[in-house]
């Protein structure tokens, strides 16, 4: 589904967020949050295009990620030839983006300050123009209308600002029209533009009373300016001290924002994490502060004692709250926190390069942890009040404040911090204890120069979720989703709305998904409609119907999904955690639908042709993928079929490219490109022939039986022989088997009885129980002879006894210990074997005569009187042995092992055995 363009940031498609290295995880389009809370860095600009007393401001201006004039110049021109009645369009289209980087909103009235930055803008702008024209064919023709420019607005500069003025706004409104929304950056230049003008506005007013003050000797620069009479100096004053208190709303709202975005990062959203820039604004602001608190300490008299009072105490709370402010988080904890598990983080002082007085001791800032309750209530105190109990723990929680000359940064840096315990609160209803929000309180106080103020600086960490086992860890990070992504500005902590647009959860789940996968591959309409109807339980809406829909923090994480026992978080999360550790490249290459269900997978392949094939994720278990494919009978009739899901466990046992070219009735993945061409470059080579050590390479296989294709194995005397040539077919070495694939397998083994396991229908078919370890072609010339060991398939009559190994809890064939190398016989207790001797097979007792319940599942051992035949007898015995009647395992039992695996004795070797390798690390068999 293509979001509304509203919901972007960019109209580009780019991140709506600043990132660390441009395009952050996947680039990842993030929700549009409101102009008013990501507004981007405005660009770099050289002195000519600077706007005029730009000078020393200390406005952080970068690189526009994009500017209205990018796409301005790819709409048809007609859309705005009624801008261009005073101001030519050539002239337009030379300045590009640097029109829109001059301060023209807002410079409103007509005096003397706004008369001067209007007459420096347009000296900065003709100049740009001429050097425009040097590189134009059409020079002439431009230098003519840059002097009738400068001709007709010199002496009026402000009417040029009204113009410009008209033209940018219409600009906005056709891109408006168009696109409902404006590039992001733009709104970020307009917001420095704006802040960095007030600042030279202040400046300017402190020029101006300086000027009152000292008379005749006023700097030059206000000779030419009409000076107001000594009368208005109060007035005056009165006016700078409120365009100071609006500067520096504007500075602790962008420090919000700044929190705001840090929080968004929690969620994968990009972040523009340097402080740096924010850091120069608040000293910018505070260096105007200190010229103009000494103006109005020198005009005292003037004042008088009732209005000087007011205005200093006006000038602390500026003050005041800029340096509060400026205590920031800038390394944040994390926010699913289990105890007894170190964590880092680190605090910085915005101001402290500027304001901290030197001491003899250093500052230091301490980290406590409070509940929900305690952190409104600092809240509500604004920072002032301060906490009486810590509600956990924290070791090492008390650092240094220090100041680095060289980076010009104020630090503390957390660095071994360990949660010992957490005291719980009472909790308000149903809520559970990872709904339970926490936070770290770091503080510290401070004296400050040049009037050694002393201030106590508190700041709260982001909401934290303590958690004391791994298996909360999915619940918490439900809990700190949604209060990072739906919680508000300035909000009373940690009040999140408990209802939120279907929409912004798409934009969330998808920003989510790109970060954890690390992909630049989104979210689609479909999957959303799919995730739709999986979180509201409604097969029947259309898409339409779902965009309007909002969503409850029930529906998301507390009510479990009709028929299953999981929540939609915890499905989504299990898919989240498949394909960032095994999927991730199949996903960005689009071949994995995903999000869809099984019965629309239905719908799309019934009309395929035999063998088209589409991934999707289980919708059943948590954290699986499955191929649905198309088998025909030979009636022509179709049928879907879903492979039993791959975990990220069986995915690392072997990939999923590898599961698929192994599939022979895989042939096109949907809707028809064939399987390798899609899915090659997601091969694994297969090795072929020995290695470096003389060993010959194996390779597991994965087989799928369908329904229609399967026949009970006692009609055919034994399994069904697979196509694959030279293989050895063994018993299945799987951590996790269920019942049903263990059939194929067991049924010829042992049949049908109480301690036999029965297949159980999972709607599922089932892979075969079976590891197909592949030889090479070479190794036909290391055996003697040719043997029913290299058949296709190894068919083991019933004659040969049948035993299960303990170890693994799968049943193997029982091989008597008589074809041991001669190798092997050196690890034996008794030392080496004696020379083998022709000798009858044992007479074996039945198994139904055994007491011990312990036998019902005998291991792979037999008795160490029986020896090994001569190595030219070796197909003979196999053949004598197949046709034998049928036999159970022998009653000799050597005694258990605690660990499960055999006892290391002549017994325990066999052939199809492994032995332990001295060529390898310890470990390996």
């Amino acid at each position: 589904m293509r979001l509304p363009a509203r919901l972007f940031a960019f109209g580009d498609g780019k991140p709506a967020l600043g990132g660390r290295a441009g395009r952050g995880p996947g680039g990842a389009l993030a929700p549009r949050l409101g102009s008013e809370l990501l507004v981007p860095r405005a660009p770099p600009q050289d002195p000519a295009s600077a706007p005029a007393g730009s000078e020393g401001t200390g406005s952080e201006v970068t690189v526009p990620k994009m500017s209205l004039w990018s796409i301005i110049s790819h709409m048809p021109p007609e859309e705005f030839s009624g801008l261009f009645t005073e101001f030519p369009r050539s002239l337009r289209c030379l300045l590009a983006d640097w029109l829109e980087n001059q301060p023209w909103e807002f410079i409103n009235g007509s005096d003397a300050f706004c008369t001067n930055v209007a007459g420096g803008i347009l000296s900065a702008m003709l100049e740009k123009l001429r050097s425009a024209a040097s590189s134009n064919e059409q020079q002439c023709q431009i230098l003519q209308q840059v002097s009738s420019i400068e001709s007709t607005y010199r002496r009026d500069p402000l009417r040029l600002v009204a113009v410009l003025k008209a033209i940018l706004e219409g600009e906005k409104a056709a891109v408006l029209k168009r696109d409902r929304h404006l590039p992001l950056s733009f709104h970020r230049r307009q917001e420095e533009l704006k802040f960095s003008l007030g600042l030279q506005r202040l400046q300017h007013r402190v020029r101006e009373i300086q000027a009152l003050r000292d008379g005749p000797t006023a700097s030059p620069q206000l000779k030419t300016e009409a000076k107001p009479p000594e009368s208005e100096l109060p007035a005056l004053i009165l006016e700078a001290v409120k365009e100071l208190e609006v500067a520096k709303q504007q500075v602790l709202k962008r420090i919000q924002i700044w929190k705001r975005q840090q929080q968004l990062a929690g969620n994968g959203a990009l972040f523009e994490e340097n402080l740096a820039p924010l850091q120069k604004r608040c000293e910018s602001l505070v260096e105007v502060y200190f010229q103009l608190h000494q103006q109005v300490m020198a005009a005292s008299t003037e004042l008088g004692a009732e209005l000087l009072p007011r205005l200093l105490e006006r000038f602390n709370e500026v003050l005041s709250s800029l340096v509060k402010s400026s205590f920031l988080v800038e390394k944040q904890p994390p926010q699913v926190l289990k105890t007894q598990t170190k964590f880092q983080a680190s605090v910085r002082f915005l101001l402290g390069p500027q304001l901290l007085k030197a001491s003899a001791k250093p500052y230091m800032v301490r980290a406590d942890m409070v509940t929900e309750k305690q952190a409104r209530e600092l809240a509500l105190s604004a920072y002032n009040n301060t906490l009486s109990e810590s509600t956990g723990e924290i070791m090492h929680n008390v650092v240094a404040l220090e100041t680095n000359p060289t980076s010009g940064t104020c630090c503390a840096n957390f660095k071994n911090v360990l949660l010992k315990k957490i005291k719980r609160c009472e909790r308000k209803g149903s809520e559970s204890v990872t709904e339970e929000k926490c936070a770290v309180l770091f503080s510290t106080s401070v004296a400050l120069t040049p009037s050694n103020l002393s201030v106590h600086l508190q700041v709260l960490s982001l909401p934290i979720v303590v958690i004391v086992h791994g298996n909360q860890d999915n619940n918490a990070k439900a809990t700190v989703l949604w209060d990072n992504a739906f919680s508000e500005i300035d909000r009373v902590p940690f009040v999140v709305a408990e209802r939120v647009p279907w929409e912004k959860m798409c934009d969330t789940l998808n920003l989510k998904f790109m970060a954890e996968v690390q992909t630049t591959k989104g979210l689609l309409k479909e999957h959303y409609f799919f995730l739709a109807q999986k979180i509201f339980n409604d097969h029947s809406a259309s898409l339409e119907d779902f965009q309007s829909r909002s969503v409850s923090w029930a529906q998301f994480n507390k009510e479990i999904l009709p028929g299953r026992g999981f929540t939609f978080w915890q499905w989504f999360d299990g898919v989240l955690d498949l394909t960032k550790r095994c999927l991730k490249s199949y996903w960005s290459d689009r071949l994995i639908i995903g999000f869809i269900s099984k019965q629309y997978v239905c719908k799309l392949l019934s009309t395929e042709p035999d063998g088209t094939f589409l991934l999707r994720f289980s919708d059943s278990e948590i954290g699986g993928v499955t191929i649905a494919h198309v088998i025909r009978g030979k009636d022509g009739s179709s049928q879907v079929e879903n492979i039993q899901p791959f975990s990220a466990k069986d995915l690392s046992i072997r990939s999923l490219g590898d599961r698929i070219r192994d599939l022979g009735q895989l042939r096109n993945l949907y809707p028809n490109t064939p399987k390798d061409q899609a899915f090659g470059s997601h091969y694994n080579k297969e090795q072929t022939g020995k290695d470096g050590r003389g060993y010959v390479s194996t390779a597991i296989k994965m087989t799928v039986e369908s329904e229609r294709d399967q026949q009970p194995q006692s009609a055919v005397g034994g399994p069904r022989e697979t196509p694959q040539a030279q293989m050895f077919s063994l018993p299945m070495l799987q951590p996790e088997l269920h019942p049903e694939s263990l059939q194929s397998v067991l049924s010829p083994i042992c049949p049908p009885a109480p301690f036999c396991p029965q297949p159980i229908p999972t709607g599922y078919p089932a892979g075969e129980s079976n590891i197909n370890m592949m030889v090479s072609d070479n190794l036909q010339s290391s055996f003697p002879s040719t043997s029913p060991m290299l058949s296709p398939s190894l068919v083991m009559d019933p004659a040969l006894p049948r035993c299960q190994d303990l170890a693994f809890g799968n049943p193997l064939p029982f091989m008597p210990n008589q074809y041991m190398t001669g190798e092997a016989s050196q690890l034996l207790p008794g030392g080496p074997s004696p020379e083998p001797q022709d000798e009858e097979m044992p007479e074996l007792a039945p198994f139904t005569q055994m007491v011990d319940p312990s036998l019902q599942s005998s291991p792979r051992w037999m008795p160490p009187s029986m020896d090994l035949p001569p190595g030219s007898d070796f197909d003979q015995f196999l053949q004598d042995v197949s046709l034998e009647g049928p036999a159970l395992c022998p009653p000799f039992t050597p005694p258990l092992q605690r660990s499960g695996y055999p006892s290391p004795n002549a017994s325990c070797w066999g052939l199809g055995e492994s032995r332990w390798d001295d060529s390898v690390r310890p470990g390996h068999a």
